[in-house]
């Protein structure tokens, strides 16, 4: 009786060893296959890799650096839980072979912002340029093609995305959720569809039902009106209402007038954000919006499932029209020039490769990890700030690392327009 409980012990250690060692092999086979795919776009680190019996598998300290961004994506803890060790086996031995049910969750999802997250090949020569105008614009800026952007989060106080990711997929759907800490959710909730790992294009035809879409701004869009408006000099209102005018020239331009119900949502959602849920079809030209002739009229027969703040919104669709093609105002052709008033005093963000010219002027250090530290610039070099500051009547010169600098702003007064 011992030896056979001996054996017994014996033989689940190494089988448990042996499950270990297995998922340890596969996981690394499949993130080294994943990384050779995605080399084209960027570096993709597996980090740690964990396991556990109930067929879980755990990867930690992973990150991913895009070659087009200066940040990489943090990203401190993904679990794929495929409710049992045979089918975690069979996943990672066949991608393609996944339950019917599991799930996968990213924890401490984290992109330290800077005043310019593209690099400068990205955006050079005006490689954008040539792309039809964006539906949702915001103008952050007296010059209109000044669009909201990461320079403008850092002033509002936003020094970085962080939030989590949850993927469940079910018999019968797909659920996703993306919470994030300062800048709203996103929810979809996709019946009969499945995920296929090696083809996004299959996922995405994987079920003709729509997607329904709930999108919560988390406060976000009050603070970008208000911030917004300022940077603009004019009032929320107004801003809101240039705004709307961009999103209809936007549609006209793709063949699109929306309701008037739909304009008048969008303007509310400028304002004072909210939660929206709408039935979305991915395979539709306008996404599910309902599209009307011009005789039809707004009786409510026809009209997009969509709540604002858990009410029902009536008459929201569209009318085809013909294409209205917007030709840029002369003003845009012209060189940007930055608009500022030589007689206000204010913090202005400057470049951190030039700080050492606004060596004994007062400055302002945005850190990676939210803090801030004030004073005056003692000195400067490719490695490190020294920035000082009044203690005890004297002053006490604080080093801080180039590399943990995510905003430098100078208190000085404007140029001359």
């Amino acid at each position: 009786m011992k030896r056979l409980l001996t054996t017994l012990i014996m033989a689940t250690l190494l089988g448990f060893a042996a499950f270990k060692a297995g998922v340890w092999w596969l996981a690394d086979q499949r993130m080294a296959e994943a990384r050779q795919v995605l080399g084209e776009s960027g570096v993709l680190e597996r980090g740690k890799i964990g396991s556990g019996v109930e067929g879980r598998l755990v990867l930690s300290g992973a990150y991913w650096q895009d070659f087009e961004l200066t940040q990489p994506l943090a990203i401190g803890r993904v679990e794929f839980a495929a409710g049992s060790p045979i089918a975690l086996l069979k996943a990672l031995l066949d991608p393609t072979d996944l339950p019917a049910s599991w799930s996968l969750q990213a924890e401490g999802l984290a992109l330290v912002l800077e005043a310019t997250m593209f690099r400068n090949w990205v955006t050079a020569n005006g490689a954008r340029d040539s792309e039809q105008a964006p539906l949702f614009a915001f103008s952050c800026a007296p010059d209109p093609r000044q669009q909201l952007g990461s320079g403008d989060l850092l002033r509002m106080g936003v020094t970085r995305l962080a939030g989590e990711l949850i993927l469940r997929q079910t018999p019968d759907r797909i659920h996703l959720e993306l919470n994030s800490e300062n800048t709203g959710s996103l929810e979809l909730n996709w019946p009969g569809a499945r995920v296929h790992l090696l083809s996004p294009e299959t996922t995405l035809a994987s079920s003709s039902q729509p997607v329904e879409v709930t999108l919560r701004d988390g406060g976000l869009m009050r603070r970008v009106a208000a911030y917004c408006a300022r940077e603009t000099g004019v009032e929320t209102s107004r801003w809101a209402g240039r705004t709307l005018k961009a999103f209809e020239m936007a549609l006209k331009a793709r063949g699109w007038r929306a309701s008037e119900q739909l304009l008048a949502l969008y303007r509310q959602w400028l304002l004072e954000g909210g939660e929206i849920t709408a039935s979305m079809r991915l395979g539709s030209d306008t996404l599910g919006i309902p599209v009307r002739s011009e005789d039809e009229s707004a009786d409510g027969s026809m009209a997009w499932t969509l709540e604002y703040n858990g009410a029902m919104v009536p008459d929201v669709f569209l009318r085809k029209v013909e294409r209205i093609a917007s030709e840029p105002p002369k003003e845009a052709l012209e060189p940007v020039v930055p608009r500022e008033n030589p007689e206000v005093t204010r913090w202005r963000i400057e470049g951190l490769e030039q700080a050492a010219t606004w060596v004994g002027r007062k400055v302002r250090v945005t850190l990676s990890n939210g803090n801030i530290v004030e004073g005056r610039l003692a000195s400067a070099s490719e490695r490190e700030l020294e920035v000082a500051r009044t203690v005890a009547g004297g002053e006490v010169a604080y080093p801080i690392a180039a590399r943990a600098i995510t905003s430098f702003e100078v208190w000085r007064r404007g140029q001359t327009q």
